[in-house]
Protein backbone atom coordinates (compact mmCIF):
# COMPACT_ATOMS: atom_id res chain seq x y z
CA UNK A 1 0.00 0.00 0.00
CA UNK A 2 1.00 3.26 -0.99
CA UNK A 3 0.60 6.31 1.76
CA UNK A 4 0.59 9.56 1.37
CA UNK A 5 2.94 11.66 3.81
CA UNK A 6 -0.91 13.06 4.87
CA UNK A 7 -2.30 9.99 5.26
CA UNK A 8 0.33 8.92 7.52
CA UNK A 9 -0.05 12.02 9.83
CA UNK A 10 -3.55 11.82 9.92
CA UNK A 11 -3.24 7.69 11.38
CA UNK A 12 -0.46 8.75 13.81
CA UNK A 13 -2.79 11.69 14.95
CA UNK A 14 -5.72 9.45 15.00
CA UNK A 15 -3.77 6.62 17.39
CA UNK A 16 -2.50 8.74 19.29
CA UNK A 17 -5.61 10.96 20.33
CA UNK A 18 -6.74 7.20 20.84
CA UNK A 19 -4.12 6.43 23.55
CA UNK A 20 -1.81 3.85 21.20
CA UNK A 21 0.94 3.69 18.98
CA UNK A 22 0.82 2.55 15.51
CA UNK A 23 2.84 -0.67 14.99
CA UNK A 24 4.87 -1.64 11.49
CA UNK A 25 3.16 -5.01 10.27
CA UNK A 26 5.76 -7.85 9.92
CA UNK A 27 3.13 -10.34 11.31
CA UNK A 28 0.95 -10.77 8.85
CA UNK A 29 -3.12 -10.74 8.37
CA UNK A 30 -3.06 -11.01 11.61
CA UNK A 31 -6.14 -10.71 14.12
CA UNK A 32 -4.98 -8.91 17.01
CA UNK A 33 -3.48 -5.95 14.42
CA UNK A 34 -6.67 -5.33 12.90
CA UNK A 35 -6.46 -7.83 9.86
CA UNK A 36 -5.55 -6.57 6.04
CA UNK A 37 -5.39 -3.48 4.83
CA UNK A 38 -8.24 -2.16 2.67
CA UNK A 39 -7.62 -1.75 -1.43
CA UNK A 40 -9.06 1.93 -2.46
CA UNK A 41 -11.92 -0.26 -4.45
CA UNK A 42 -12.37 -1.93 -1.68
CA UNK A 43 -12.94 1.42 0.84
CA UNK A 44 -14.91 2.61 -2.15
CA UNK A 45 -17.38 0.68 -2.23
CA UNK A 46 -17.65 0.50 1.46
CA UNK A 47 -18.12 4.53 1.63
CA UNK A 48 -20.85 4.34 -1.47
CA UNK A 49 -22.54 1.73 0.79
CA UNK A 50 -22.23 4.05 4.12
CA UNK A 51 -24.72 7.22 1.91
CA UNK A 52 -27.84 4.63 1.76
CA UNK A 53 -29.81 1.97 3.90
CA UNK A 54 -31.00 -1.80 2.37
CA UNK A 55 -32.91 -4.02 3.50
CA UNK A 56 -30.37 -6.23 5.69
CA UNK A 57 -31.44 -9.84 4.03
CA UNK A 58 -31.89 -8.38 0.68
CA UNK A 59 -28.38 -7.66 0.54
CA UNK A 60 -27.42 -10.92 2.00
CA UNK A 61 -28.93 -12.91 -0.01
CA UNK A 62 -28.31 -10.96 -3.21
CA UNK A 63 -24.62 -10.40 -2.19
CA UNK A 64 -24.64 -14.39 -1.87
CA UNK A 65 -26.28 -15.18 -5.27
CA UNK A 66 -22.90 -12.65 -6.43
CA UNK A 67 -20.76 -14.29 -4.47
CA UNK A 68 -21.67 -18.10 -5.83
CA UNK A 69 -21.75 -17.41 -8.77
CA UNK A 70 -18.15 -15.76 -8.56
CA UNK A 71 -17.36 -18.94 -6.54
CA UNK A 72 -18.62 -20.92 -9.07
CA UNK A 73 -20.70 -22.71 -6.04
CA UNK A 74 -24.11 -23.67 -5.04
CA UNK A 75 -24.74 -20.33 -2.48
CA UNK A 76 -22.80 -18.28 -0.05
CA UNK A 77 -23.42 -16.08 2.90
CA UNK A 78 -21.09 -13.45 4.54
CA UNK A 79 -20.96 -13.33 7.91
CA UNK A 80 -18.58 -11.81 10.55
CA UNK A 81 -15.57 -13.60 9.85
CA UNK A 82 -14.42 -17.08 9.62
CA UNK A 83 -15.12 -17.70 13.13
CA UNK A 84 -19.12 -16.98 12.73
CA UNK A 85 -19.01 -19.01 9.76
CA UNK A 86 -17.82 -22.29 11.86
CA UNK A 87 -20.39 -21.68 14.29
CA UNK A 88 -23.57 -20.86 11.90
CA UNK A 89 -22.20 -23.91 9.27
CA UNK A 90 -22.33 -26.08 12.53
CA UNK A 91 -25.50 -24.26 13.96
CA UNK A 92 -27.02 -25.13 9.68
CA UNK A 93 -26.40 -28.86 10.71
CA UNK A 94 -27.62 -28.98 13.97
CA UNK A 95 -30.94 -27.70 12.92
CA UNK A 96 -31.14 -29.54 9.60
CA UNK A 97 -33.90 -31.77 10.02
CA UNK A 98 -34.21 -30.37 13.47
CA UNK A 99 -36.43 -26.79 12.90
CA UNK A 100 -37.66 -27.03 16.91
CA UNK A 101 -34.45 -26.59 17.74
CA UNK A 102 -33.48 -22.90 16.25
CA UNK A 103 -34.60 -21.23 19.53
CA UNK A 104 -32.93 -24.14 21.46
CA UNK A 105 -29.35 -23.89 20.69
CA UNK A 106 -27.05 -24.12 22.36
CA UNK A 107 -29.17 -26.34 24.29
CA UNK A 108 -28.73 -29.59 22.08
CA UNK A 109 -29.53 -32.49 24.30
CA UNK A 110 -32.26 -35.00 22.23
CA UNK A 111 -30.74 -34.15 18.73
CA UNK A 112 -27.43 -35.64 16.87
CA UNK A 113 -24.34 -32.77 18.38
CA UNK A 114 -21.64 -34.48 17.89
CA UNK A 115 -18.92 -33.06 15.33
CA UNK A 116 -15.53 -35.24 14.56
CA UNK A 117 -12.26 -33.93 14.09
CA UNK A 118 -9.57 -35.58 13.25
CA UNK A 119 -7.45 -35.87 16.41
CA UNK A 120 -4.06 -34.72 15.57
CA UNK A 121 -5.15 -31.84 13.90
CA UNK A 122 -7.04 -30.01 16.25
CA UNK A 123 -6.58 -26.38 17.06
CA UNK A 124 -7.53 -23.60 19.38
CA UNK A 125 -10.24 -22.35 16.91
CA UNK A 126 -12.00 -25.98 17.20
CA UNK A 127 -13.81 -24.39 20.39
CA UNK A 128 -15.88 -22.15 17.72
CA UNK A 129 -17.44 -25.79 16.93
CA UNK A 130 -19.00 -25.82 20.85
CA UNK A 131 -20.69 -22.03 20.38
CA UNK A 132 -23.99 -23.33 19.26
CA UNK A 133 -24.07 -26.19 20.85
CA UNK A 134 -21.71 -29.23 19.53
CA UNK A 135 -19.52 -31.55 21.20
CA UNK A 136 -16.48 -32.19 19.58
CA UNK A 137 -15.26 -36.14 19.36
CA UNK A 138 -11.30 -36.96 18.02
CA UNK A 139 -11.31 -39.02 15.64
CA UNK A 140 -7.72 -41.14 14.83
CA UNK A 141 -4.83 -41.13 16.37
CA UNK A 142 -1.19 -39.46 16.37
CA UNK A 143 -0.66 -41.03 13.37
CA UNK A 144 -3.54 -39.37 11.38
CA UNK A 145 -6.90 -40.83 10.29
CA UNK A 146 -8.34 -43.38 7.58
CA UNK A 147 -11.13 -43.52 6.38
CA UNK A 148 -11.93 -46.77 8.36
CA UNK A 149 -11.51 -45.05 11.72
CA UNK A 150 -13.69 -42.29 10.22
CA UNK A 151 -16.17 -44.55 8.82
CA UNK A 152 -16.11 -46.51 12.13
CA UNK A 153 -16.57 -43.41 14.66
CA UNK A 154 -19.83 -41.99 12.58
CA UNK A 155 -22.80 -43.02 14.41
CA UNK A 156 -26.58 -41.74 15.63
CA UNK A 157 -24.72 -38.55 17.80
CA UNK A 158 -22.49 -37.50 14.44
CA UNK A 159 -24.24 -34.08 13.19
CA UNK A 160 -21.46 -32.95 11.13
CA UNK A 161 -17.23 -34.03 10.02
CA UNK A 162 -15.44 -31.13 10.63
CA UNK A 163 -11.97 -30.60 8.14
CA UNK A 164 -9.47 -28.19 8.88
CA UNK A 165 -8.05 -27.88 5.38
CA UNK A 166 -4.57 -25.96 6.66
CA UNK A 167 -3.61 -29.02 8.77
CA UNK A 168 0.08 -29.73 8.17
CA UNK A 169 -0.82 -33.05 10.73
CA UNK A 170 0.58 -36.47 8.94
CA UNK A 171 -2.31 -38.72 8.45
CA UNK A 172 -4.44 -36.16 6.55
CA UNK A 173 -7.48 -37.87 5.06
CA UNK A 174 -7.74 -36.00 1.08
CA UNK A 175 -11.15 -34.10 1.00
CA UNK A 176 -12.44 -36.17 -1.22
CA UNK A 177 -12.46 -39.31 0.84
CA UNK A 178 -13.58 -37.69 3.98
CA UNK A 179 -16.99 -36.18 1.55
CA UNK A 180 -16.96 -39.53 0.05
CA UNK A 181 -17.02 -41.51 3.55
CA UNK A 182 -19.45 -38.61 5.53
CA UNK A 183 -22.17 -38.72 2.57
CA UNK A 184 -22.47 -42.47 2.29
CA UNK A 185 -23.61 -42.01 5.97
CA UNK A 186 -25.37 -39.02 5.00
CA UNK A 187 -23.76 -36.76 6.97
CA UNK A 188 -22.86 -33.05 6.26
CA UNK A 189 -18.51 -31.88 5.85
CA UNK A 190 -17.74 -28.38 7.21
CA UNK A 191 -14.48 -27.68 5.61
CA UNK A 192 -12.55 -24.59 7.86
CA UNK A 193 -10.41 -22.97 5.10
CA UNK A 194 -10.05 -19.93 6.83
CA UNK A 195 -6.80 -18.76 5.09
CA UNK A 196 -6.61 -20.71 1.85
CA UNK A 197 -7.35 -18.28 -1.04
CA UNK A 198 -4.54 -18.24 -2.52
CA UNK A 199 -3.88 -20.05 -5.34
CA UNK A 200 -7.16 -18.51 -5.90
CA UNK A 201 -8.18 -22.43 -6.65
CA UNK A 202 -8.77 -23.24 -3.11
CA UNK A 203 -11.61 -20.75 -3.60
CA UNK A 204 -13.24 -23.28 -5.42
CA UNK A 205 -11.86 -27.06 -4.70
CA UNK A 206 -13.48 -27.83 -1.31
CA UNK A 207 -17.04 -27.34 -2.83
CA UNK A 208 -15.91 -28.37 -5.82
CA UNK A 209 -15.13 -31.51 -3.96
CA UNK A 210 -18.34 -31.87 -2.44
CA UNK A 211 -17.66 -30.27 0.80
CA UNK A 212 -21.24 -29.56 2.54
CA UNK A 213 -19.83 -25.99 4.03
CA UNK A 214 -16.65 -24.39 3.46
CA UNK A 215 -15.79 -21.23 5.60
CA UNK A 216 -13.37 -18.21 4.66
CA UNK A 217 -12.01 -15.29 6.66
CA UNK A 218 -12.21 -12.20 4.70
CA UNK A 219 -8.98 -10.42 5.98
CA UNK A 220 -7.38 -13.17 3.77
CA UNK A 221 -8.55 -11.91 1.03
CA UNK A 222 -8.38 -8.30 2.11
CA UNK A 223 -11.68 -7.74 2.73
CA UNK A 224 -12.47 -6.07 6.30
CA UNK A 225 -11.24 -8.53 9.17
CA UNK A 226 -14.95 -8.73 9.84
CA UNK A 227 -16.05 -10.31 7.29
CA UNK A 228 -15.79 -14.15 6.49
CA UNK A 229 -18.09 -16.61 3.89
CA UNK A 230 -19.99 -19.47 4.19
CA UNK A 231 -20.02 -21.27 0.66
CA UNK A 232 -21.68 -24.57 -0.44
CA UNK A 233 -24.70 -26.35 -0.64
CA UNK A 234 -27.89 -24.57 -0.33
CA UNK A 235 -30.24 -25.11 1.89
CA UNK A 236 -27.17 -25.36 4.59
CA UNK A 237 -26.23 -22.10 3.78
CA UNK A 238 -29.84 -20.86 3.50
CA UNK A 239 -30.15 -22.63 7.38
CA UNK A 240 -26.92 -21.09 8.29
CA UNK A 241 -28.62 -17.54 7.38
CA UNK A 242 -31.73 -18.60 9.57
CA UNK A 243 -29.73 -18.77 12.71
CA UNK A 244 -27.92 -15.65 11.74
CA UNK A 245 -28.53 -12.30 13.13
CA UNK A 246 -30.97 -11.50 10.10
CA UNK A 247 -32.47 -14.85 10.88
CA UNK A 248 -32.90 -13.91 14.44
CA UNK A 249 -34.72 -10.55 13.42
CA UNK A 250 -37.02 -11.96 10.33
CA UNK A 251 -37.48 -15.87 10.32
CA UNK A 252 -39.91 -15.41 13.52
CA UNK A 253 -37.82 -17.42 15.74
CA UNK A 254 -34.84 -15.93 18.49
CA UNK A 255 -31.76 -18.04 16.81
CA UNK A 256 -28.28 -17.74 17.84
CA UNK A 257 -26.66 -15.44 15.84
CA UNK A 258 -27.91 -12.39 16.70
CA UNK A 259 -24.46 -11.03 18.03
CA UNK A 260 -23.00 -12.41 15.00
CA UNK A 261 -23.61 -8.90 12.54
CA UNK A 262 -22.33 -7.37 9.58
CA UNK A 263 -23.07 -4.02 8.97
CA UNK A 264 -24.03 -3.39 5.00
CA UNK A 265 -20.55 -1.18 4.52
CA UNK A 266 -18.99 -4.62 5.28
CA UNK A 267 -20.44 -6.64 3.10
CA UNK A 268 -20.25 -4.02 -0.13
CA UNK A 269 -16.28 -4.47 0.55
CA UNK A 270 -16.13 -8.56 1.07
CA UNK A 271 -17.94 -8.34 -2.17
CA UNK A 272 -15.02 -5.89 -3.92
CA UNK A 273 -12.57 -7.32 -2.31
CA UNK A 274 -13.18 -11.08 -3.52
CA UNK A 275 -14.19 -9.44 -7.01
CA UNK A 276 -10.09 -7.82 -6.77
CA UNK A 277 -8.36 -11.03 -5.18
CA UNK A 278 -9.92 -13.14 -8.24
CA UNK A 279 -8.91 -10.82 -10.58
CA UNK A 280 -5.50 -9.56 -9.00
CA UNK A 281 -2.12 -9.95 -10.86
CA UNK A 282 -1.14 -12.21 -8.16
CA UNK A 283 2.46 -12.61 -9.53
CA UNK A 284 2.67 -9.17 -9.60
CA UNK A 285 1.71 -9.39 -5.60
CA UNK A 286 4.54 -11.37 -4.91
CA UNK A 287 6.98 -10.01 -6.89
CA UNK A 288 6.66 -6.93 -4.69
CA UNK A 289 6.89 -8.90 -1.72
CA UNK A 290 10.16 -10.36 -3.15
CA UNK A 291 11.64 -7.18 -3.65
CA UNK A 292 10.86 -6.19 0.36
CA UNK A 293 12.11 -9.48 1.34
CA UNK A 294 15.72 -9.12 -0.43
CA UNK A 295 16.02 -5.90 1.13
CA UNK A 296 15.59 -7.21 4.60
CA UNK A 297 17.59 -10.33 3.45
CA UNK A 298 20.79 -8.01 2.24
CA UNK A 299 20.65 -6.97 5.61
CA UNK A 300 20.97 -9.56 7.98
CA UNK A 301 22.87 -12.03 6.02
CA UNK A 302 26.11 -13.20 8.01
CA UNK A 303 24.87 -12.19 11.42
CA UNK A 304 25.79 -15.19 14.09
CA UNK A 305 23.38 -17.54 15.38
CA UNK A 306 21.11 -16.89 12.93
CA UNK A 307 19.62 -18.46 9.70
CA UNK A 308 17.18 -16.49 7.29
CA UNK A 309 15.26 -18.13 4.11
CA UNK A 310 12.26 -16.72 2.35
CA UNK A 311 8.84 -18.27 3.69
CA UNK A 312 7.58 -19.39 0.25
CA UNK A 313 11.22 -21.42 -0.34
CA UNK A 314 10.63 -23.59 2.53
CA UNK A 315 6.55 -23.76 3.07
CA UNK A 316 4.37 -25.91 1.22
CA UNK A 317 1.28 -24.95 -0.18
CA UNK A 318 2.45 -21.54 -0.74
CA UNK A 319 1.73 -18.47 2.12
CA UNK A 320 -1.47 -17.05 1.50
CA UNK A 321 -0.27 -13.41 2.13
CA UNK A 322 2.23 -13.84 4.78
CA UNK A 323 5.35 -14.43 2.37
CA UNK A 324 8.34 -12.81 4.39
CA UNK A 325 11.40 -13.95 6.27
CA UNK A 326 12.35 -17.02 8.24
CA UNK A 327 14.41 -15.77 10.87
CA UNK A 328 15.98 -18.89 13.41
CA UNK A 329 18.00 -18.16 16.14
CA UNK A 330 20.03 -20.37 18.57
CA UNK A 331 17.93 -20.00 21.24
CA UNK A 332 15.01 -19.08 22.34
CA UNK A 333 15.94 -16.07 24.59
CA UNK A 334 17.67 -14.55 22.11
CA UNK A 335 14.62 -14.89 19.52
CA UNK A 336 12.98 -13.28 22.32
CA UNK A 337 14.89 -10.36 23.20
CA UNK A 338 15.17 -9.40 19.40
CA UNK A 339 11.25 -9.74 18.91
CA UNK A 340 10.98 -7.48 21.88
CA UNK A 341 13.96 -5.55 20.80
CA UNK A 342 11.58 -4.87 17.45
CA UNK A 343 8.86 -4.00 19.44
CA UNK A 344 9.95 -1.89 22.15
CA UNK A 345 11.50 0.43 19.32
CA UNK A 346 10.82 3.14 17.07
CA UNK A 347 8.29 2.49 15.12
CA UNK A 348 7.20 -0.57 16.72
CA UNK A 349 7.69 -3.34 14.63
CA UNK A 350 5.57 -6.77 15.39
CA UNK A 351 6.47 -10.20 14.66
CA UNK A 352 4.98 -13.30 14.93
CA UNK A 353 7.43 -15.95 17.26
CA UNK A 354 7.08 -19.08 18.06
CA UNK A 355 9.99 -21.15 20.13
CA UNK A 356 13.77 -20.12 19.16
CA UNK A 357 12.15 -18.80 15.30
CA UNK A 358 9.92 -16.23 13.90
CA UNK A 359 8.40 -15.35 10.44
CA UNK A 360 8.73 -12.00 9.08
CA UNK A 361 5.77 -10.85 6.86
CA UNK A 362 6.11 -8.26 4.55
CA UNK A 363 2.57 -8.47 2.95
CA UNK A 364 1.11 -5.57 4.57
CA UNK A 365 4.54 -3.36 4.77
CA UNK A 366 3.76 0.41 3.46
CA UNK A 367 6.60 2.21 1.09
CA UNK A 368 9.36 2.45 2.78
CA UNK A 369 9.00 0.53 5.54
CA UNK A 370 11.09 -2.96 4.47
CA UNK A 371 14.00 -0.39 4.66
CA UNK A 372 13.40 0.69 8.27
CA UNK A 373 12.66 -2.91 9.27
CA UNK A 374 15.78 -3.80 7.42
CA UNK A 375 18.05 -1.20 9.23
CA UNK A 376 16.39 -1.98 13.04
CA UNK A 377 17.24 -5.51 12.74
CA UNK A 378 20.71 -4.95 11.64
CA UNK A 379 21.33 -2.51 14.68
CA UNK A 380 19.82 -5.09 16.83
CA UNK A 381 21.67 -7.78 15.58
CA UNK A 382 24.56 -6.22 16.25
CA UNK A 383 24.21 -6.32 19.84
CA UNK A 384 25.77 -9.26 21.76
CA UNK A 385 23.05 -11.53 22.81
Amino acid sequence: MNDDPGSVAETEALYASLGVRPLINAGGAYTILGGSILSPTVRAAMNAANHRFVDMKELLESSGRIIADMLDAEAAYVTAGAAASLALAVAACLTLDHGDYLERLPHTDGIPNEVLVQANSRQKYDHVLTVPGAHIVDVGDAAGLTAQQLRDAIGPKTAAIHYFAQSKAPGLLPIETVVEVAHAAEKPVIVDAAGLTYPIDNLRRFHRAGADLVCYAGKYFDAPQSTGLIVGRADLVELAAINGFVGFETSGTLTIGRPMKVDRQEIAGAVAALHEWLTMDHEGRLARYGERIDVILAAVRGAPGLTVRRISAIEEPLPTIRDGVRFEFASEIRAAEVETALLEGEPGIFVRRNGNAFNLSVAFMNDGEAEIVARRLAEILRTPD
